[in-house]
């Protein structure tokens, strides 16, 4: 099956088997208000498929925990015994609850506490055990229980991987997410474009060497951890007997806690899924990872945060923040900035940038300072604009940013910029603002720019042959996203019209005073007898004021200029249109009489 037969299918399924989760809410109806559903419906699915992983073993559990229980130390024979890093001693299954209505809370507790403690965990930063209260008190546990029960709501790993897992889960939460209005689809991202990160990283990578260490693999703000499962997925396809090892931070409690069950159930390390905000509270201090793959947050501000990342900026190269800050009012900057500090020195990242990290803020601001260090230490090695509505909670223009830290040889010194805002298919039916796929072949072409690294046009027609896909490449020197800013001062005069000078130096007039943007490759004193000079025969630099700056103009290093139509066209054009409508008045007012 083609990665894109696989996005449809599973796509497909995805819808089905979240609808039918998210029905459970006819039943929650009157004791939680529409905005609470999530909190029932996220844990016991968390909960069910703990359930349907555990069920072939369940036998052989209880039977290892009734000749262990005396022990002190058990987790390591009942982990054995289930197959997972996790268990339940307990007994029960959802159709032994479901047949016992009179004791349900009882059993369903009882249930709960026969769980492993790394569950335990999970549930609890989930809020959970407050709303077996609610439900019971409200007389909807039984209920509930039946819900899950039913044929169509198993989630058995047979059936549903952890990939697709991953994927109904965030159906479900941008569900949850959109019945309070929350960013809808803030939290994932969609298969296509996670490929592309993917296959971009990996790109020329080598994982079947026989001394090759375990690969590691990071994201910030993991959500789910589907960037990593997808990750590891497309390792995995590479060399099926790679060593992978897969860490993530996440500050929401809900998808935390499905990230940790995703990996307690894949038989990854749980403790490698951590809790809290990546930037007030980074929870891999000291580790550095191979690979690194995000889409952080961006238009959120860091204010709740900024006592911490001001505290780190002041430490300069021993914080992850010493470059620069960007305006309290977006904050995705900064995880960029931590990303690049997680990198092994032959690391590398994608991660998803609007367009505001490209060029907001002036020579000598934190945003530019930010450009500034990522340039002049060789690591920016591409950018991909992304097709606009490829996302399901926004349509504007974002961007892939690959940060190489040990470029290739060829790649040294340059910055590759590729468009591919058109290279896309259409969606049949959108998704929120998801309107368009990042298909197979439009993957390849991007791949394709991106290995070939020269400046080029590609374009192939779609296989369906209904339109043309653009992909367009531009090899950039470093130098030539740089440029100083100087301050130009032109004389006070008085009102004779004489300059007026103190201790024997002219005096600048303020009012006058000017800047210019030079290109980092182009002299200042060459540059200034050719572009001031001519017009400002007495005016000067302020060199104290020099300031170097770094921006990434991509849509003006793509534009293409578009002869106009001549004059004479356009008026005979206008004339022949006046013509038209005249004869159509006249015909009008005729057919009156």
């Amino acid at each position: 099956m083609t990665s894109d037969e696989k996005i449809k299918v599973v796509g497909s399924n995805i819808q089905e088997k979240a609808s039918l989760i998210w029905n459970v809410a006819n039943s929650l109806y009157g004791a939680y208000k529409p905005h609470e559903y999530g909190l029932v419906i996220l844990p016991m699915v968390v909960i069910k498929r703990f359930h349907d992983c555990l069920l072939p073993t369940l036998d052989k559990v209880s039977e290892v925990y009734r000749k262990v229980k005396h022990l002190e130390v058990k987790e390591g024979f009942l982990c054995q015994a289930s197959g997972y890093s996790f268990y339940n001693t307990s007994g029960f299954t959802f159709e032994k609850l479901k047949s016992d209505p009179e004791n349900i809370k009882a059993n369903f507790e009882a249930y709960i506490r026969g769980f492993s403690e790394n569950v335990i965990d999970i549930l609890d930063k989930m809020n959970f055990f407050p709303q077996i209260e609610h439900m019971a008190d409200s007389h909807l546990l039984y209920q509930v229980i039946c819900d899950f029960t039913a044929v169509n709501a198993d989630m058995y790993p047979e059936k549903i991987s952890a990939v697709d897992m991953g994927y109904i889960f965030e159906n479900l939460i941008q569900r949850f997410s959109e019945s309070y209005n929350e960013e809808a689809g803030a939290h994932f991202t969609s298969r296509d474009v996670i490929y592309l990160m993917c296959d971009m990283l990996m790109i020329n990578a080598n994982f079947a060497k026989e001394d090759a260490a375990a690969k590691t693999i990071y994201d910030m703000a993991m959500g789910t951890s589907q960037m990593l499962t997808c990750m590891e997925e497309r390792i995995r396809t590479l060399d099926t007997n790679a060593e992978i090892l897969c860490f993530g931070q996440e500050i929401n409690p809900f998808t935390f806690g499905i990230a940790k069950a995703d990996m307690l159930i894949r038989g990854g390390n749980p403790e490698n899924m951590r809790f809290g905000d990546t930037l007030s509270d980074d929870k891999f201090p000291t580790d550095t990872f191979d690979y690194c793959i995000s889409n952080p947050p961006f238009g959120i501000d860091w204010k709740r945060e900024a006592t911490q990342v001001e505290a780190e900026h002041k430490l300069g190269d021993k914080g992850r923040f010493g470059p620069g800050l960007p305006a309290k009012s977006d904050g995705q900057m900064l995880f960029l900035l931590n990303g690049i500090s997680k990198l092994k020195d032959h690391g590398r990242m994608a991660i998803i940038q609007n367009g505001s990290s490209l060029f907001t803020g002036d020579a000598g601001s934190g945003p530019s300072e930010i450009r500034r260090h990522i340039i002049e230490h060789d690591w920016l090695d591409a950018i991909v604009q992304l097709p606009n509505d490829s996302f399901y909670n926004t349509g504007i223009a974002t961007y892939i940013w690959l940060i190489t830290k040990d470029k290739p040889k060829e790649h040294l010194g340059y910055v590759q910029l590729i468009d591919a805002s058109k290279c896309f298919e259409p969606r049949r039916k959108s998704i929120g603002n998801k309107r368009v796929d990042i298909s197979e072949q439009c993957r390849n072409l991007i791949i394709k720019a991106y290995g070939e690294y020269r400046n080029k046009n590609y374009e192939e027609v779609l296989e369906n042959g209904k339109s043309t896909i653009v992909c367009k490449s531009k090899i950039l020197k470093n130098e030539s996203f740089g440029y100083h800013k100087i301050v130009v001062e032109s004389p006070k005069l008085d009102e004779n019209g004489t300059v007026t000078m103190q201790k024997g130096k002219p005096i600048a007039d303020t009012s006058k005073r000017d800047t210019e943007n030079i290109p980092l490759d182009e002299d200042i004193e060459e540059y200034f007898k050719r572009e001031v000079l001519p017009y400002r025969s007495d005016a000067w630099i302020d060199k104290s004021k020099t300031k170097i700056g770094y921006e990434i103009p991509f849509t003006r290093m793509f534009y293409e200029y578009k002869k106009l139509e001549p004059a004479a066209d356009i008026e005979k054009r206008i004339r022949e249109r006046e013509k038209s409508l005249m004869q159509k008045l006249q015909k009008l007012f005729a057919d009156d009489e």
